[in-house]
């Protein structure tokens, strides 16, 4: 299909640089078309054409932040909907918003835009809605590589989702039907006849920004467009051609023929995480994301998004030059999902908890501190097991380079070493412009590192508690104000896990600065978890007791003489290795404290029994710290 004329250089407010064109539609409907990055790369080759469809009551403004970050790899094409934006309206309104008109505006679009090769569909809302429609109609087979959705599910698969629900009732499938029935409140408002209407054009189109402000802190950057009155109304007939018509009579054959990857807000407040249950039966191959985000993700979580759309389209386009479905449309496997990993935990909760992690890390940027060895090692693997990107750091520049590589070959997407005293505040401000420079803005930071000294508080030096404070706390408050300004800065929220220890609330005259130490760094936690929640950034505490590591190694011990210390050394080896709690599970405590943004995540019994003693008998938890560690 020919396209209109383009409309020159100067993009639509929020979509600085875009290319505009006009695409006539079906039954003629003009539609406006943004394109931004190039079709073709300056090596000749094609780049993949990724198309960003909006949603209700949104313009393709919404789509700006997202678009931007994606137009340095693809080809990234935006339109408004008809009756949307700068798109023309049907004439009349009733009967021309139907997903088989929709799916002609598509196909006009894709035939302008990609006419050689598939393009790959992303869609949020509405958007996702009508591309639930495209990936399963099958006209529009092999016209579609792939397809992302968020925030709206298949009006077929929704409708088979509340019938299997009401047919085949149990506790659980009925509380899930009347949760989401409350939360599709809205779609029983927009059916009642001109009362929409008039509240868009009237009172609720002027709040519409200040509430997106107050509810998910929304703002600016041209949206939502000032069209908004209009489109809202003219929107109003999506639901009203297709919603009633596919919930009695939903398609029995809607099976997506491209790879589907399916990102969930957790905090979505008008669709239920439940919705998801069934999707797997629907797809070729599904890969899933859960994100900690409300309703509009494109405008809150912009990067996390494209990094998930780039690196699933870079994955389908790889299959797809192979020679497998991705690029055509079949059905087969497209490789291993991101739900499926090597490795790491066991039996069936352990697999369910790692595909719950490779659907949350999968594609962010994790930097871990002290990941030479131990617990830092093991944290480093198991986020790259589950698909993140890794920035393993630690004073021992070599065994940080082997942490790294191992982590690529647990699946990391990327991992890098670098070698840094997280105690050096100076080499830390380099630290973090180096990475955001060169990897983007830290999306979790794991503050690992730390050291011992071991005896009592007269043996030990002033050496003893800056090297101990240096590490244990000044490295975690370098970490933490670097690092978390910088999660502040960009405004997408992110998360701290800082490692402390039971010392931090279980004192032992045996650990004077270690202790010391630690109960700094849990203060710090709590202080800054209150401090950042309003940058919805979380803050979490794990608090591990004896762990099989090398840290015993590396301790001070300090006694009346070399023969003493080393003797106590040894006991304490001894200690540990009865003790044989392996650091891989304090690595999955922290993935857990991410996922569950938890405050403070006691580890094992040693930790869960200080947590008790110093609620209920704090005397006895004094009482322990007086045995004499001589003994």
């Amino acid at each position: 299909m020919e396209a209109a004329a383009g409309s020159g250089p100067a993009g639509p407010r929020g979509l600085e640089g875009a290319r505009e064109r006009r695409v006539p539609g079906a039954d003629g409907v003009e539609l406006c078309v943004a394109e931004l990055g190039e079709a073709v790369g300056a090596d000749g080759s094609r780049r993949p054409t990724v198309v960003l469809l909006h949603g209700y009551p949104d313009s393709k403004e919404v789509w700006a932040p997202v678009a931007e970050r994606l137009a340095d790899r693809f080809h990234v094409v935006l339109y408004d909907v008809r009756g949307c934006g700068r798109s023309a309206a049907p004439k009349p309104l009733r009967g021309g918003f139907t997903l088989e008109r929709l799916t002609g505006d598509f196909l006009a679009v894709a035939d302008a835009v990609s006419p050689r090769d598939p393009v790959h569909l992303v869609g949020h809302d509405w958007g996702s809605v009508q591309g639930w429609e495209f990936a399963t109609a099958e006209r529009t087979r092999g016209r579609i590589a792939s397809f992302t959705s968020m925030s709206g599910p298949s009006l077929d698969h929704f409708g088979h989702w509340f019938r299997r629900r009401l047919t085949r009732p149990t506790p659980r499938r009925l509380a899930q039907a009347l949760g989401q029935g409350a939360r599709s409140w809205y779609v029983y408002a927009m059916h009642v006849p001109v009362l929409p209407e008039l509240a868009w054009r009237g009172p609720l189109g002027r709040a519409w920004p200040g509430m997106l402000r107050r509810s998910e802190g929304i703002s600016g950057d041209g949206h939502p467009a000032p069209s908004l009155p209009r489109d809202a109304a003219h929107g109003l007939w999506l639901y009203r051609d297709n919603v009633r018509a596919r919930m009695r009579r939903p398609r029995e054959d809607a099976y997506a023929h491209v790879p589907v990857q399916l990102v969930t807000p957790t905090g979505d407040p008008f669709l239920s995480p439940s919705l998801r249950d069934e999707a797997e039966r629907w797809t070729p191959r599904l890969t899933c994301r859960t994100l900690p985000a409300g309703h509009w993700a494109p405008r809150t979580r912009p990067d996390r998004l494209a990094a998930w759309i780039g690196s699933f389209v870079e994955d389908c386009e790889a299959y797809g030059a192979r020679g497998g479905a991705g690029g055509g449309g079949g059905s087969g496997e497209l490789g291993a999902p991101a739900t499926v990993r090597r490795g790491g935990l066991r039996g069936r909760r352990g697999r369910a908890r790692q595909e719950e992690y490779a659907e949350h890390f999968g594609g962010l940027l994790v930097l871990v501190t002290g990941a030479a060895r131990g617990i830092g090692r093991e944290t480093a693997l198991a986020f790259a097991r589950a698909g993140a990107r890794v920035v393993a750091v630690d004073m021992r520049g070599e065994e940080a380079a082997r942490t790294a590589e191992l982590a690529r070959r647990a699946g990391a997407q990327g991992a890098w070493a670098e070698t840094v005293d997280v105690a050096d505040g100076a080499a830390m401000e380099a630290l973090a412009r180096k990475v955001a420079a060169e990897h983007g803005v830290v999306d979790v930071l794991v503050n690992n590192a730390g050291i011992a000294a071991a005896g009592p508080f007269l043996e030990h030096t002033a050496d003893d508690w800056e090297a101990v404070l240096g590490s244990n706390l000044w490295g975690v408050i370098h970490g933490c104000r670097l690092f978390g300004r910088q999660m502040s800065e960009r405004g997408q929220g992110g998360h701290i896990v800082n490692v402390v220890s039971c010392a931090a609330y279980e004192p032992s005259r045996a650990l004077p600065a270690y202790c010391t130490s630690k109960a700094g760094a849990l203060m710090l936690s709590q202080v800054l978890r209150a401090d950042l929640a309003g940058e919805d950034i979380g803050v979490s505490a794990v608090c591990p007791g004896i762990v099989s590591t090398s840290i015993i190694e590396d301790t001070r011990f300090r006694g009346t003489d070399e023969r003493d210390a080393e003797r106590r050394r040894k006991r304490a080896l001894q200690v540990y290795r009865i003790r044989r709690f392996a650091p891989e599970r304090v690595a999955d405590a922290v993935l857990r404290s991410v996922v569950r943004n938890k405050a403070v995540v006691p580890v094992n019994l040693e930790a869960w029994g200080g947590v008790v003693l110093a609620r209920l008998a704090p005397s006895a938890l004094r009482a322990f710290a007086r045995i004499n560690v001589r003994a």
